[in-house]
């Protein structure tokens, strides 16, 4: 995928500033403008607008979008998308980004506004504005929009929209196949407004509920649950998923925990704090009390012999290279967190807002061949209250002889940990033989680690994954 690099005329700035300080008495402040971008809503009327590219995510269908001139709403053409079967070679669903990489000025503007309608009734399940495959800072994602099969007006609502001063993330969808079939969608008309009819702001995070985040001094953990929920003025009441950046955070006592404009928590001394936050000037529900150990709780330390031992994570032994231990698999995936924890020299990967994840060692690293190995082991501790039904599956898979995914060749094999195995604060260690994943026929090519817990469980430490034969 190309990346698309703008280059900014500061040498001219420079030149320009020398002269105004040289020819000049008044004062800077005077004279300076700060440098706005374009204030365009529109982004796909009759065709692309100016600076608007076309960007599919890394493994979607990348031909599933074209411009449409006979299903239009108005005008004389559309945006046509088409999601694939199940199955379909072409890619397991359809899903990109449109940004403007020279940057809008959207904060006079209240709302996403576009006309759709599909080829059967059928629901997106991910649409919205602000991913830039960059900091998507301004992330907006509106959850199941339902289309009919006739041409309807559909909103989005803007968080706040005098965040939006400089934005590259015009638009962006993800939507795979309904019941096992593809489908055909049309948007038309596709612009930012000024409706004001947008009211009855209710923002919330931890989806409005009063959480409990243990953490250790010197260690992040990200906010999260982080909604808007507005009244569109037609009576219907429309919640998204919104960014961090456009809430105003505060800790009841900074000495215990700070927390930044992204949402980042982090523990400073021992004790207990709350988090809270408004948006857009209005005190959101939810809240966080925070309690910072000074101590950490590492995880137990592995006692196997270097000698029987291929490490994918642990400081006990060597590892092997590894691609990632987060792909980001976009756009279903919303877990954060790598291997970017280090707690009194312990280094820990913490995954948070976790649905699944994925470790993989396949593209710049070579597969592992663990075929003498006898058992698989991971370290886990949950880092929030255990309700009955959360679970945890880890995943084991094997590409095979020919190191491709999706042939016939490969394989993997899994175990759930159930709620009652789980505690809060405490690791679980799992020690899991081969011969209780019947379905991985070959160790020879393993490829990835995969934890799932359909957010179930959202936030967990993981430490010391190996495999060992005994």
């Amino acid at each position: 995928m190309k990346k698309k690099i703008v280059m900014k005329s500061n040498i001219l700035f420079f030149l320009g500033f020398i002269l105004l300080v040289s020819n000049c008495t008044r004062d800077l402040s005077d004279e300076a403008t700060i440098a706005t971008f374009p204030k365009n809503g529109d982004v796909f009327i009759d065709g692309f607008s100016p600076g608007l590219e076309y960007l599919p995510f890394g493994d979607s269908y990348f031909e599933a979008f074209t411009v449409e001139e006979r299903e239009v709403y108005q005008g004389e053409s559309a945006m046509r998308f088409d999601v694939p079967n199940v199955g379909d070679p072409s890619g397991p669903y359809a899903g990109a980004i449109f940004p403007d990489y020279g940057g809008r000025d959207l904060s006079s503007f209240d709302a996403l506004t576009f006309w759709a309608k599909a080829s059967k009734r059928a629901t997106i399940n991910e649409i919205g504005f602000g991913q830039d495959f960059g900091e998507d800072k301004y992330a907006v994602t509106l959850f199941g929009l339902e289309l009919t099969t006739n041409w309807r007006q559909y909103t989005i609502a803007i968080p706040d929209p005098s965040k939006l001063t400089e934005v590259s993330g015009l638009f962006w969808y993800a939507e795979g196949p309904e019941d096992g079939e593809g489908y055909t969608f049309w948007v038309d008309e596709l612009k930012f407004e000024k409706l004001g009819t947008v009211a009855q702001l209710r923002p919330s995070i931890y989806e409005g509920t009063d959480a409990a985040i243990q953490t250790f001094v010197g260690v992040s953990v990200m906010a999260s649950g982080l909604r808007q929920t507005v009244n569109l003025g037609s009576g219907q009441d429309q919640t998204i998923s919104v960014a961090p950046a456009y809430f105003e955070f505060t800790s009841s006592d900074p000495s215990v925990a700070t927390v930044d404009e992204e949402g980042n928590i982090t523990g400073v001394s021992p004790g207990e704090t709350v988090i809270t936050a408004t948006l857009n000037g209005v005190e959101a529900t939810g809240s966080a009390t925070v309690t910072v150990a000074n101590e950490f709780n590492g995880a137990p330390e592995p006692t196997q012999d270097p000698a029987d031992v291929i490490s994918i994570f642990s400081d006990a032994y060597t590892n092997q290279p590894v691609d990632y231990y987060n792909g980001y698999w976009a756009p279903f995936q919303t877990t954060q967190g790598q291997d970017d924890v280090n707690i009194g020299g312990d280094n820990i990967i913490a995954y948070t807002e976790l649905n699944f994840v994925g470790i993989q060692f396949l593209e710049d690293a070579p597969t592992i061949n663990a075929a003498s190995m006898t058992h698989f082991h991971v370290d886990i501790q949950p880092r929030e209250p255990i309700q009955p039904g959360d679970f945890l599956t880890v995943r084991v898979a094997d590409i095979g002889p020919d190191n491709t995914f999706g042939t016939g060749d490969d394989s993997s094999g899994e175990i759930t940990i159930n709620s009652s195995s789980l505690t809060e604060g405490e690791w679980y260690s799992l020690d899991v033989p081969f011969s209780s994943m019947p379905s991985l026929t070959g160790r020879s090519n393993l490829a990835q680690v995969i934890f799932v817990s359909d957010a179930t469980i959202s936030s967990i430490y993981v430490d010391n994954i190996y495999f060992y034969q005994q």
